[in-house]
């Protein structure tokens, strides 16, 4: 079955509405048809591990690589894709507007927008700054029909400013100016991950889990949060198999490294169904 773009949509959302799934984050299109073939609902990209595919440090790629990117991982699966679109590369609002239009037009059924400047000494715009960037992209989705899901991104653990307090303001403030969901990475404990999702009820909440951590998906399901992503977690876990193998070749001359690799016979299976 081939899905249409507001199918995509409509079912993205629906998915919000109860329970707790898993949102996994491919970096290129054979990961994101991988997935889609384990069973996964919905899928979301991964900034970080399409960086690395490029041999980029995240956030190094430009608005236009960006955007080719979500189309491709978009066309390549009947499933709905979540944006991992960054600050919407703009500081002002007219461009956050532009960004996130043109980021829709790539067919995904979500993204979201983060409060991160990139400037390592102010890590966070100003709240009210940050609100009107979050309106602009609301604008711009509302434009466009409005049935793309809009995430609203508090920054604060991942810029080095783990304030909880300010994170549940600002994702409070970011639900009022028309997030559909929330999100604050970085957040561990139960009792944080308890607080944001009390906070914005009746909002959803996405919650990173890019760790070997000791929450399961119904632990998490009982804090009563929505989504789980996992970031550049599933990227990294393949370049750490990876590294391992070509450190074993490169500086002890053994291929050992190589042990529980996949079978190219059944990678070949799998991806013979699509062709391009």
């Amino acid at each position: 079955m081939t899905r249409t773009v507001a199918q995509k949509r409509a079912e993205f959302r629906a998915l919000h509405e109860q329970g707790c799934f898993a949102i996994p984050n491919p970096w290129d299109k054979g990961s994101a048809r991988y997935l889609q073939g384990l069973g996964f609902k919905a899928l979301a990209t991964t900034s970080s591990g399409h960086a690395w595919s490029l041999g980029l440090a995240d956030g190094g790629q430009s608005r236009d690589t960006m955007l080719a990117h979500l189309r491709d991982i978009a066309g390549a699966t009947d499933l709905p894709v979540n944006a991992d679109f960054e600050n919407g590369f703009a500081a002002d609002v007219e461009g956050v507007a532009e960004s996130v239009r043109l980021a829709v037009e790539t067919g995904v059924a979500g993204l979201s927008i983060e409060d991160s400047t990139g400037d390592a000494a102010n890590p966070l715009f100003e709240i009210g700054v940050a609100v009107e960037r979050l309106r602009a992209a609301r604008r711009a989705i509302d434009a466009a029909g409005g049935d793309t899901l809009l995430v609203g991104r508090a920054e604060n653990f991942f810029a080095g400013r783990p304030d909880l307090d300010d994170a549940i303001t600002r994702l409070k403030a970011y639900a009022e100016a028309g997030a559909d969901c929330l999100y604050a990475p970085g957040i561990r404990t139960r009792e944080q991950i308890a607080a944001v999702v009390a906070a914005v009820a009746p909002k959803p909440v996405n919650l990173l889990i890019g760790w070997a951590s000791e929450l399961s998906m119904q632990d998490i399901a009982a804090l009563g949060v929505r989504r789980v992503s996992v970031g550049g977690a599933l990227a990294r876990a393949a370049w750490g198999g990876f590294d391992r193998a070509a450190r074993a070749l490169a500086e002890q001359g053994r291929f050992g490294g190589f042990e529980g690799a996949a079978s190219g016979a059944d990678l070949d299976g799998f991806f013979g169904r699509f062709s391009e």
